[in-house]
């Protein structure tokens, strides 16, 4: 387990079959299990792959997790002093055999046992060097038959998931993927042009994304009349999907059902809905949680169980917010570095990451992490809520949310915006929120942005927006 027994069966059933394709390049179903099984016996015990998309990275991550190996993959764009950081801590952590190679492991394309870890992950911190927890074999397995489940995913299907290998989202539907025998789909890097063709032209009838590309392809794809009538299915993840994101992308995915879910690194699959083609605009909403800016996500996936628990483990009432908890046989072994005592708790069986949430009618409503609630004039504000209500307003391509110090209040909301276009004035983004957000949830202060403030590792950064703004950075300007 977790997936190369499926991949021999694929390949003696239909060998020809295709399985994977990356920017056009193809390979069959006996090409990949006889390329990773060539790979096999000179693949070390530990591998980390840092490679971009490619029909090779596929082979060398079926090579590097077969019998009791273990990979670990890492973005190949972070900066190296970064990469080699994090290759002498797995070092450290996970020790090679004394060849170096994986020669006591066996030489064959083979699962290893099911309770073995075999992927080391990795999640960002508070530290520059990012915490590494481990998955066994089983928590795929059984994450694969929960997502196949949910899903529908199926033999005929033919997925792209536009984004890089290196992140979880596409790692898994990758691996998904080869369980189900289904056809996989990337791109070498994202491009809307590329995507579009494959989506027209591939016969690609089910995509795996964030909902930042969702966006550009559904409107740019409706702009260019890109036909997309093929898709069965659009699985969205990574963050909540805004209202004109989801209205955009029914409009140009007409026959697809859209699904959202929410899980994390350690936990696998928590929550998710959803959308049939054809649902009138307010059912698809009430499946989202209700409103047009929604915090809510759905039910449980297959095989979780999600309650609502206090600090001290304790259950909370329906409709209260508190640390969102899961048990399933899909959450993760724990951590090999990085574990500060909080990043992954357990009550009593009961995991959780710190993400808070409340449950309503069995939905699960998503507010963020503790650690970047606001506090304003004695209000808990999450960012989460802020970003969602200004993504909806036209002329929006992206939000951020955070709390800056402040004599009288304590903190103050203040929000900037990536400007889709230019002429967006702080008057239309708070005509734009007062509907959906209360008087004391409001930004006070509104900025526009040249490009989004990130940390090192792709991921929008709250403090470094506020450094921004403390500076005068020119790449924030206040919005009148």
């Amino acid at each position: 387990m977790p997936f190369l027994d499926r991949l021999q069966r694929w390949a003696d059933e239909r060998p020809d079959g295709t399985a994977v394709v990356v920017a056009g390049k193809r390979l069959s179903w006996s090409e990949l299990r006889n390329a990773a099984a060539a790979l096999v016996p000179v693949t070390p015990a530990v591998t980390v792959l840092a490679e971009r998309n490619s029909t090779d990275f596929a082979v060398a991550f079926a090579a590097a997790v077969a019998a009791g190996r273990r990979c670990a993959v890492l973005d190949p764009t972070w900066p190296q002093q970064l990469l080699d950081a994090i290759t002498a801590r797995i070092a450290e952590a996970v020790p090679a055999d004394g060849t170096g190679q994986g020669a006591g492991l066996g030489s064959e394309l083979e699962d290893g046992s099911p309770e073995s870890p075999f992927l080391i992950g990795l999640t960002s911190g508070t530290t520059a060097l990012p915490k590494a927890f481990t998955r066994s074999r089983r928590s795929w397995r059984l994450s694969f038959e929960s997502s196949v489940e949910f899903f529908g995913l199926g033999p005929e299907d033919r997925t792209l998931a536009p984004g890089p290998l290196a992140a979880s989202l596409n790692l898994y539907a990758l691996a998904e993927c080869l369980y189900a025998g289904s056809e996989f789909h990337t791109l070498e890097q994202f491009d809307v042009g590329d995507a579009h063709t494959a989506v027209s032209h591939d016969g690609i009838t089910r995509l795996v994304l964030v909902p930042t590309m969702l966006r550009l392809l559904s409107e740019r794809g409706l702009a260019g009349g890109v036909d997309a009538s093929g898709l069965r299915s659009i699985i969205c993840a990574g963050s909540k999907l805004d209202a004109r994101t989801l209205e955009a992308a029914r409009r140009w995915a007409p026959n697809a059902t859209i699904f959202e879910y929410y899980g994390a690194a350690e936990l696998s699959f928590v929550a998710g809905a959803g959308l049939r083609p054809g649902e009138a605009p307010a059912s698809s909403l009430r499946a989202f949680g209700g409103t047009a800016n929604a915090t809510g996500i759905g039910g449980p996936f297959p095989g979780v169980e999600i309650r609502i628990l206090d600090d001290g483990g304790a259950a909370v009432p329906d409709g209260c917010d508190g640390n969102v908890c899961v048990r399933s046989g899909m959450v993760s072994e724990g951590y090999l570095w990085g574990d500060d005592g909080t990043a992954l708790q357990c009550f009593d069986g009961w995991h959780t990451v710190g993400d808070r949430g409340y449950l309503s009618d069995g939905t699960l409503h998503l507010l963020g992490r503790r650690s970047d609630m606001i506090v304003t004039a004695g209000t808990n504000v999450y960012p989460h809520e802020v970003e969602l209500a200004l993504a909806s307003v036209p002329g929006v391509a992206a939000a951020m949310a955070a709390g800056q110090p402040d004599d009288l209040r304590g903190q103050r909301v203040v929000a900037a915006v990536l400007p889709s276009h230019g002429g967006l004035t702080g008057t239309q983004l708070k005509a734009g929120v007062e509907d959906v957000l209360v008087r004391s949830k409001r930004p006070l202060d509104y900025y526009a942005l040249t490009e989004l403030p990130l940390t090192d590792r792709g991921k929008p950064s709250r403090p470094l927006l506020l450094e921004w703004i403390a500076r005068n950075d020119p790449r924030v300007r206040r919005l009148g």
